[in-house]
This record gives structure tokens, C-alpha cells and sequence, in this order.
């Protein structure tokens, strides 16, 4: 195993040990036992040198290489956002900042540490930016572990998960550019939207069709063809939903995982 920067100091400790010492790895976690917690202002998204620690630009966690990202430029995915807090309060991260779940910050897998995103939850439309300073969630179909206050912000820490977009706030120019710094612009919504999971989409109408009987056939009923006639020629897209809950999503991925279909997007309406 290829143990990430962070983890270098801590190599005489048993592999279990090691792990939870080294950011987000567990889903298991709870919050403060303390009282009221006061909700801080988000961070103030500025140009950064990166961290010495943690931009591989490879990492292997359980058996799985992670690539870091040559830059956060134009990033912008959804998914399934985690939190984490008191376990790991106080210890390092890895950029070998000491994390404070009552801060703005939040881990992932592939963005340069540190980085500026926003998360804008998809359940109801609530956004923050907070600053990504660790790696992780290690865990299937989660795609970023906020800081205990960033949950609460986001109103999804009695569920422990929620439906997100994530969108970088980049301070790096475009590959082909030369021009000045450009921040990537995000949707300004104050509202939940129908959320999708997008299972293909095709030129030929009978491909479609091929992927939705695919779909019904596992036991999918809420599969359907969306046919985008703006495209030309049209375009049929196949989608799954509306999504409901983290669950449903997460038993869709399985179900899909299992007849070989890994390519999938969430999509809003």
C-alpha cells in the first residue's frame, strides 16, 4: 500500500490505526456533545500556493489509486456529500492542517489541497463554500466529506448524507488562456430540484430503448427516455427518477454496478 504524505509519520502504527488517523476514512462519526454551536461565515476564497502535503500526484488508499487533479479549473460534479466530526477533531489532514469540524473545510479525492468549492444541496437549495484541506471520503459513491459546521449549514447532519452539486471556485487560468485568473460561475438557486440519475444518452432512438427494457428488467420502474428535441439531430437521454433520497440513489448505483453499468450523472430539473 502507498501511504499518502500525511500518513508518512505515522507508519509504526497497526494499518487500522493508521487509517483513521489519516482523514475520513469511517462513516461512522457523531457530532459535539457541547451545547448550541455558532455557525461561522464561509470562507473568503483566495489564491493559495498548494499544500507540500497531500497532491500526490498519486495516492492508493485500500487498494485504490487516486489521481489529484492538475488543476480545479471548470470543476464542477454532483453526488453524494458525507460529514465528519468529532473523531477526527484535532487531528491532522492531509495537508497536515489540523482539522476543526467548526470550521468552513471539507475533504476529496482528486481536488489540489487546498481548494475553494461551492455545495449547493440539492434537497433545498441551501449553498456554502468551504475550503478543501484533506483527502477522502474513501467510501463507494461519496464524493465529498464536509466539516461538522458545513453539515449543519447545509441542514443534512441528522441525515448524514445528502445529494449535492459541487463547484470549484478556481483562481487558475483556463488551459488555453492567457488572460487573467477566472473564478467558475455557478447558478444562483434558492430552491430544491428534481433530482435524476442519467444512464445514457444516445442518437439512435433504439439504443435508448435497448437501455430503458435493460433497466425495467431490473425491476427500475421509474426509468424513462427523455428525448431533447433542442439537439440536432435529437438526442434520448435515459434517466432514472426523480431521486428521492441518498438510499435510492445509492441502491440504484448497486443495482446498476451489477449488469456493468458504472457510467452514470446526476441531473436536475
Amino acid at each position: 500500500m502507498v501511504i499518502p504524505d500525511r500518513c508518512k509519520p505515522l507508519l509504526v502504527l497497526p494499518l487500522v490505526a493508521l487509517l483513521e488517523a489519516c482523514g475520513s476514512y469511517s462513516a461512522h462519526d457523531s457530532a459535539p456533545t457541547r451545547g448550541r454551536v455558532s455557525l461561522p461565515d464561509d470562507p473568503v476564497p483566495r489564491d493559495e500556493p498548494r499544500s507540500r502535503y497531500g497532491n500526490g500526484p498519486y495516492y492508493k488508499v485500500y487498494g485504490e489509486t487516486y489521481r489529484v487533479l492538475d488543476t480545479n479549473y471548470g470543476y464542477r460534479e454532483r453526488g453524494v456529500a458525507s460529514w465528519y466530526g468529532k473523531k477526527f477533531h484535532g487531528r491532522p489532514t492531509s495537508s497536515q492542517e489540523t482539522y476543526d469540524m467548526y470550521a468552513m473545510t471539507a475533504a476529496h479525492k482528486s481536488l489540489p489541497l487546498p481548494s475553494y468549492v461551492e455545495v449547493r444541496n440539492l434537497r433545498n437549495g441551501k449553498s456554502i463554500v468551504v475550503r478543501v484541506n484533506d483527502r477522502g471520503p474513501f467510501v463507494d459513491n461519496r464524493l465529498i466529506d464536509l466539516s461538522y459546521a458545513a453539515a449543519l449549514k447545509l441542514d443534512m447532519v441528522t441525515d448524514g448524507t445528502s445529494l449535492v452539486e459541487v463547484s470549484a471556485i478556481s483562481f487558475d487560468r483556463q488551459p488555453a488562456q492567457r488572460g487573467k485568473s477566472v473564478i467558475t460561475e455557478t447558478p444562483e438557486l434558492d430552491r430544491a430540484e428534481s433530482v435524476y440519475v442519467q444512464v445514457g444518452a444516445f442518437g439512435e432512438a433504439e439504443n435508448a430503448r435497448r437501455r430503458f427494457v435493460m433497466l425495467r428488467d431490473l425491476g427500475i420502474d421509474t426509468a424513462f427516455v427523455d428525448r431533447d428535441r433542442s439537439a440536432s439531430p435529437a438526442l434520448y437521454r435515459v434517466r432514472i427518477g426523480p431521486i428521492a433520497s441518498v438510499t435510492q440513489y445509492d441502491s440504484i448505483v448497486e443495482r446498476l454496478q451489477h449488469v456493468g453499468i458504472s457510467e452514470t450523472h446526476l441531473v436536475t430539473e
